[in-house]
């Protein structure tokens, strides 16, 4: 044979191992697997990820600017006088009770109460509450209608009847399919603003007026769409209306969101004044007011520590109303437990007047946080 033909079929010895396979390829395949695996189950969870966003994106909740309420009426009503009483009170969904906490304000928990029974000792704690410290007008915020948190109890008609309400408006402030966070999650929420009078409105309608956003896409999707419930009520004597403010400013911006909404709030108590009406607007401010932090110091600046309102913002002649002795909040960094250093107290919840309404009294009360993680303010005025 030549030398050209063996060199032709001449094939070089291969390096295998027992059973014909290549030394070295069953040390490679499984990291190859792996690698593959890594990325599949990466690249679903991105998918995932941007389909729940974007499906969030589509059912996000939009209202206008501006939009009418209906007013559902229940008892018989009764005549509004010049001197009268109004209550705020942010009832936490009924279900920020003594014992609960929520990781936002650096508590474990997603804020909802362990069981049914436990909810609904709350829910009848706050209508009690309420049935005991009656108040011509009562504007109530965080009520929820068939959420999660809430078991889904509508506790907006379920207050009507409760209270015996002769009218009643409410609107969303927060309405979202599923909110992925805290964990666990929220989850459905539907819950908001809700204002109960022993008088019939003077409209058939209230209005929902939209406060500045103070979350950008996506976190927007799943936020609170802030805004104020308006309702306007006739006054025995005057030709006058009674216009009637019901809001629940930012709690965990970064700080603008709230100084904008604190702002667009005094437009709208203005613009509301010049009208020729009478103006109480009332609530959850999520500030802290002037000369409460040296009654209820700031003992940990690492949890959430709400700034100062603005007075100065206000219009001549223009007051706020609060119980600066008495806390209205307490943080819900853990259980509530007066004894504990750790518990965090704060002044937030009051009412702005126009001129013409002159204060008479203005009391926190004392509802223990057994119910709620705020208590109730009473305001009784006089309309000159």
């Amino acid at each position: 044979m030549s030398d050209y033909r063996k060199i032709k079929y001449y094939k070089p010895r291969v390096n295998r191992g027992r059973n014909g396979v290549k030394r070295g390829a069953g040390k490679r395949k499984p990291l190859k697997t792996a690698l593959i695996i890594v990325l599949s189950v990466l690249g679903a969870i991105v998918l995932f990820a941007v389909g729940f966003i974007g499906w969030l994106t589509i059912t996000e909740y939009k209202p206008a600017e501006k939009e009418e309420v209906q007013v559902v009426y229940n008892a018989a009503p009764e005549p509004l006088s010049s001197e009268l009483s109004i209550l705020t009170w942010n009832v936490g969904y009924c279900g920020l009770g003594k014992n609960e906490d929520f990781v936002l304000d650096g508590g474990k928990t997603d804020g909802r109460p362990d069981n049914l029974d436990t909810f609904l000792y709350y829910f009848n704690g706050v209508i009690d509450t309420l049935k005991a410290n009656r108040a011509d007008v009562m504007i109530l915020q965080e009520v929820d209608r068939y959420s999660k948190r809430s078991y889904k109890h509508d506790e907006v008609a379920s207050l009507t009847i409760a209270l015996d309400a002769a009218s009643t408006a409410s609107c969303y402030n927060y309405k979202c399919d599923y909110v992925p966070f805290p964990w666990p999650p929220i989850g459905h929420v539907e819950g908001g603003l809700a204002t109960y009078s022993k008088a019939k409105t003077a409209e058939d309608k209230a209005t929902r007026l939209a406060l500045p956003n103070a979350f950008s896409w996506p976190m927007s999707v799943a936020q609170l769409k802030r805004c104020v419930l308006v309702t306007h009520y006739d006054i025995e004597g005057t030709d006058k209306k009674l216009s009637v403010i019901n809001f629940n400013l930012e709690a965990y911006d970064s700080g603008e969101g709230k100084i904008k909404q604190a702002k667009r709030l005094v437009e709208i108590m203005s613009e509301e004044y010049a009208k020729g009406n009478y103006v109480i607007a009332g609530g959850d401010f999520n500030q802290s007011f002037p000369g409460t932090l040296d009654v209820f110091p700031i003992k940990d600046t690492s949890t959430w520590t709400p700034a100062v309102f603005d007075i100065t913002s206000l219009p001549e002649g223009w007051q706020l109303a609060y119980d600066k002795d008495h806390a209205t909040c307490r943080l819900l960094n853990m259980p509530y437990d007066p004894s504990n250093a750790a518990t965090q107290f704060f002044v937030i919840d009051g009412f702005l007047v126009s001129p013409g309404v002159e204060i008479e009294t203005v009391e926190t009360v004392d509802a223990g946080f057994e119910y709620s993680d705020h208590n109730p303010v009473r305001l009784t005025v006089k309309l000159q």
